[in-house]
């Protein structure tokens, strides 16, 4: 799962560097980063290109889901715009009143830490509810879904309690929540431009899980960690906000949103690999192990060799160049939001750097960043987030 997320820009000036990463397949052209590189040529032109091409992507599947997604922000902001003074009060990604009293106490600790919020929260004092707005209304529903297929009862759940699941979140979109957690998240959806497809999608992620351990290629991969991560950056676009002054476009904020989950992942992937594989689980693309002269079995029996090494040289690359990307777009969300959300970016990227100082041993040592280089990069983070908007 992801930690916090922001929006990020993907300038097309950079997609050749990033195609080299991507794998293509068929005739299909253009970024397999994300199609949004291709904003310009507007949705309807990607609506019937997807139309006249059955054969499509991952990544244009998902693109379509990134489109109506910024449709409806758009609008907002749109209608927004014609008061500059209800803007600066709404677009800030504060606590909606009626969500605001669901307390902390009721959600478990360690749920915010896996998300990097509460602990990045605690250190940024000044902005801390915007990180906590961030874990009532996403972490912790994304918490409770991935805790069905990874938790303690994981081995209980079938893919009808996921359907039940699913007729829950159907039943808080339409206002009527199960608990206390549910209806932070309800009322929080009934006041922002928020689109149920997102968190249905998490939800098909978690379907996979259950019944696919292997993904033959970066397509299919990308796929998965859509589903799983990338979805939360569009879940939360609309709360976090994006700065009233900034020139983006909507829709390649969500674009950005979508590749900074799929970093994350990325990032989450190459850290469990021998968590993972202990399971019974490879989540990486089965095509380039075997181009590395790798397979499954190398993995089980978890050797670090130079084959290894190269290999994940380059997994780490391709995870680095979305971060990459991701940098350049942090200064068009809200000020409120920016801090906590450059630092949380720096501390998780920070774990492809502890996997190289283990020497790519990511078999039975977890890559972990430490208290202090923690504590070293929030006056980073402050000061990036001290630039403001892109003019």
């Amino acid at each position: 799962m992801a930690g916090v997320l922001l929006w990020v820009i993907t300038p097309k000036e950079n997609a050749t560097a990033l195609l080299r990463f991507i794998p293509r397949s068929g005739k299909q052209k253009g970024s397999r980063l994300c199609p949004g590189l291709k904003f310009s040529t507007g949705v309807s032109a990607a609506l019937s290109s997807a139309v006249a091409n059955p054969a499509r992507s991952s990544e244009q599947k998902v693109y379509e889901v990134v489109l109506k997604q910024a449709a409806l922000v758009k609008e907002q902001r749109q209608k927004k715009a014609l008061d500059l003074k209800r803007t600066q009060k709404n677009s800030c990604g504060s606590i909606t009143r009626d969500s605001s009293h669901i307390k902390s106490q009721q959600v478990p600790s360690h749920w915010y830490y896996t998300y990097d919020a509460r602990s990045v929260g605690e250190l940024l004092v000044g902005n801390f509810t915007v990180v906590i707005n961030i874990s009532l209304y996403c972490a912790v529903w994304c918490r409770r879904t991935d805790e069905l297929v990874d938790g303690p009862n994981a081995l209980h759940i079938t893919p009808r309690a996921l359907d039940r699941w699913e007729k829950r979140l159907d039943d808080l979109f339409e206002g009527r929540p199960y608990d206390m957690l549910d209806a932070a998240l309800s009322d929080t959806v009934s006041k922002y431009p928020v689109d149920i497809q997102p968190f249905k999608d998490m939800i098909e992620g978690m379907r996979l899980d259950l019944r696919k351990s292997r993904y033959k290629n970066f397509d299919e991969l990308y796929l998965y960690c859509y589903y799983v991560a990338g979805t939360v950056g569009l879940m939360t676009v609309p709360v976090m906000g994006i700065a009233h002054e900034s020139k983006a476009s909507t829709e390649s904020v969500y674009n950005a949103a979508l590749a900074l989950g799929i970093a994350n992942q990325l990032t989450n992937i190459l850290r469990d690999v021998g968590e993972d594989a202990r399971r019974g689980r490879i989540y990486l693309p089965q095509d380039e192990l075997a181009q590395a002269s790798l397979s499954d079995d190398d993995i089980f029996r978890g050797q670090v060799t130079d084959k290894w090494r190269n290999f994940m040289k380059d997994q780490i690359k391709r995870a680095r160049m979305f971060f990459d990307e991701a940098e350049k777009g942090v200064a068009e969300l809200n000020a409120a939001s920016r801090w906590p959300v450059w630092a949380s970016l720096l501390l998780y990227r920070q774990i492809l750097d502890a996997i190289e100082e283990n020497d790519y041993n990511n078999f039975t040592k977890r890559a972990y960043v430490g208290k202090a280089k923690k504590f070293a990069s929030l006056p980073v983070a402050y000061g990036r987030a001290l630039t403001g908007t892109s003019k």
